[in-house]
Parts: structure tokens; sequence; C-alpha cells
């Protein structure tokens, strides 16, 4: 079970202080979590990925990626976020790529 990050103390605690990873055209923000939550999960692609079309279905790509991934997210919050260049890589493209920056993802146990 993944849930969205709705809240802007979430955010503002992404931007401050989680851990970032950049794999390709993603980069992925990591705050840890208390263990019994499941991991929270939002999407950043912003405009000059390309039109709203492009961005909806670079978002549902990224949603869609993450569900498979779902045994490599840890408790805490995620910000996934897209550049540009992420328009024109494939599914399975990206879904290495995320896959990629999960796994890079310090363990905050060591």
């Amino acid at each position: 079970m993944i849930w969205r990050v709705r809240d802007r103390a979430t955010f503002a605690a992404l931007r401050r202080s989680g851990c970032r990873v950049t794999r390709g055209p993603i980069t992925v923000t990591w705050l840890p979590g208390k263990p019994t939550e499941p991991p929270r999960v939002a999407y950043a692609v912003g405009r000059a990925v390309g039109p709203a079309v492009v961005r909806n279905r670079v978002r549902r790509r990224l949603r869609a990626i993450t569900g498979e991934s779902c045994n490599l997210l840890r408790p805490g919050a995620y910000l996934i976020r897209a550049a540009p260049t992420a328009a024109t890589q494939s599914y399975g493209e990206l879904s290495a790529i995320v896959s990629t920056a999960l796994r890079a993802l310090p363990d905050p146990r060591t």
C-alpha cells in the first residue's frame, strides 16, 4: 500500500532534509518515517517536461512504476521528480531508472 504526500510540512521537510539521488532524468528525494506507516509518494513533473498530455503520461508511468517497485520503498515520504528528458524514455527505461534510484538511496541504519 502506498499513500500520497499531501501536506505542505512534508514537502518542506523533503526539500530541507531529504536524501536525494539523481539517476538520468529522475530525482528521488526520501525522508525516513515511522516504521509502522506505509510509504507516501508525491510526483513532480514540471511544465518543462511538455504539455499536459505528456506530463500526465509521465506521471501515470511513474505512479505505475512505483506501484510495481513498492518492495523497494521504505517507510517515509518520497518525492519523485522528472526532468524533461523523462518524456522521451520508454516505460521500461523509466522503470529501470526509478528502480536504480530507489536502490541507491542510503540505508538509515548505517
